[in-house]
């Protein structure tokens, strides 16, 4: 996003713009993390770029689209916490740049276990 004003230019970086979705997205309750996936690691480590796991945006004068990909709690309702998540990401980056966010896509890449409630045949208890 850029504003140009009469004191100067104004602009938002996509960078600030993944930070502020990510941090929304795992105070989403029922997201356990953001997934990064191969081709993010690949791409860290040939640019050296700090890229925000699990978050793609892309960011015009007024408007941006979000990608994420997360994993979810086992037992929570998927559906409901991927509506709650995009919510949560929408009003976050909307309230503090300015943006109006056009869609938020959201893709479940895994399920994660609590490992304490994972029955172990060979626990002894």
């Amino acid at each position: 996003m850029s504003e140009d004003i009469q004191n100067g230019l104004i602009r938002i970086s996509d960078d600030v713009v993944s930070t502020i979705a990510g941090l929304a997205a795992l105070e989403t309750p029922g997201i356990a993390a953001m997934s990064g996936g191969i081709s993010e690691g690949l791409a860290k480590r040939l640019s050296g770029k700090n890229v925000q796991r699990g978050v793609s945006v892309e960011v015009g004068q007024v408007q941006a689209a979000i990608d994420l990909r997360v994993i979810v709690n086992y037992g929570s309702r998927i559906q409901v916490v991927c509506r709650e998540l995009q919510e949560n990401v929408k009003e976050a980056v909307e309230n503090m740049t300015g943006l109006t966010v056009v869609e938020v896509n959201v893709k479940v890449e895994g399920v994660a276990f609590r490992e304490d409630e994972i029955e172990d045949p060979h626990r002894v208890k």
